[in-house]
């Protein structure tokens, strides 16, 4: 299957959980491709005022991992911005996938998975499952595998 990891990643977190997924999907047979959406010019957290400077294009894909950062309690505004101006997701399977610093899904991952849920099956997709990583050293393995576990076990090759 062809697989696209599509991230938005302002310090680098969720992009290192994105790169094991990735590994994972590639050892289990998949065509895998990490592609990241970007800032023009960089951003500040909770800036409100910015442009994307880079939006993947999923027509390509037969199936996408769609990953950000929990913010203020939300899916990130980057995240959210992109999956608004993105194309079609019709046809597509989906997963999709948060970090956070808080310790419990409820604090902020819960409600940042449902946001990225329903942008995604308003463009059509089919949304196959979903996983929160929490960023507190004492959690981060073993949510990073149990993520990496449950999204990869979505996708059939």
């Amino acid at each position: 299957m062809n697989i696209g990891i599509i991230v938005y990643s302002q310090t680098g977190n969720t992009l290192s959980v994105a790169k094991k997924l990735e590994e994972r999907l590639s050892a289990a047979g998949h065509s895998v491709n990490l592609e990241q959406v970007t800032v023009a010019g960089g951003r500040k957290s909770g800036d409100r005022d910015f442009q994307l400077e880079a939006l993947p294009d999923v027509g390509r894909y037969d199936a996408i991992v769609f990953g950000a950062a929990v913010e203020a309690f939300s899916l990130s505004p980057v995240m959210t911005r992109y999956l608004k101006q993105v194309g079609s997701l019709q046809g597509k399977k989906v997963a999709c996938l948060v970090t956070q610093f808080f310790p419990y899904p409820w604090m902020g991952g819960n409600r940042a998975i449902r946001q990225m849920r329903k942008l995604c099956e308003a463009k059509g997709a089919t949304v196959l499952g979903s996983g929160v990583v929490n960023w507190a050293k004492s959690r981060r393995e073993k949510t990073t595998t149990r993520a990496s576990d449950r999204l990869s076990g979505l996708f059939k090759p």
